[in-house]
């Protein structure tokens, strides 16, 4: 149960078969730790969810008291499971859902990700920025220029 804004008790829906058991990919969605049930399958299909180090499928049945790793790069999540639920509750209500053990350094890595100022920008994944080109150019540019067009002899038809 938990309050409302005008102080009365409202139920905190729970996972569906089996009474105390919900879907890994459902909970993950209920608890705001995906955005969407598609977005969060695909992460467990993709090996970022475990459950005590072992990869799941997305029909894996949690109860409460277990521990899910979520691995959102560079960081890796952890959060024990308070209540088992399968229908998306008000973000006011997360903290009866799951508790963060995620370990301080964890934190201390995605901080020091962001200091950095470095973007993990995939190969790939579109054009650079002209920030990133200016960057290029900047790494790059000195390398380049010289006095190497200036020693080419363009003048190499005369001597056939």
């Amino acid at each position: 149960m938990s309050n409302d804004e005008k102080g009365n008790k409202t139920p905190i829906p729970t996972g569906g078969a089996g009474g105390g058991m919900a879907r890994i990919d459902k909970w993950l969605w209920a608890a705001r730790i995906f955005k969407t049930r598609s977005v969060a399958a695909d992460a467990i299909k993709n090996g970022r969810v475990t459950i005590g180090g072992v990869n799941v499928k997305p029909s894996r049945m949690v109860k409460a008291g277990e521990v899910v790793s979520v691995r959102k790069p560079p960081v890796t999540y952890s959060f024990k499971i308070l209540k088992t639920i399968e229908q998306r509750v008000g973000a006011k209500l997360v903290p009866e859902i799951y508790e963060n053990v995620t370990p301080q350094d964890q934190y201390e890595l995605l901080e020091m990700n962001r200091i950095s100022g470095f973007v993990n920008r995939q190969r790939g994944t579109g054009r650079p920025t002209k920030k990133d080109r200016r960057a290029l150019d900047e790494f790059v540019g000195p390398a380049l220029e010289g006095d190497f067009f200036d020693d080419f002899d363009w003048d190499d038809d005369d001597d056939i």
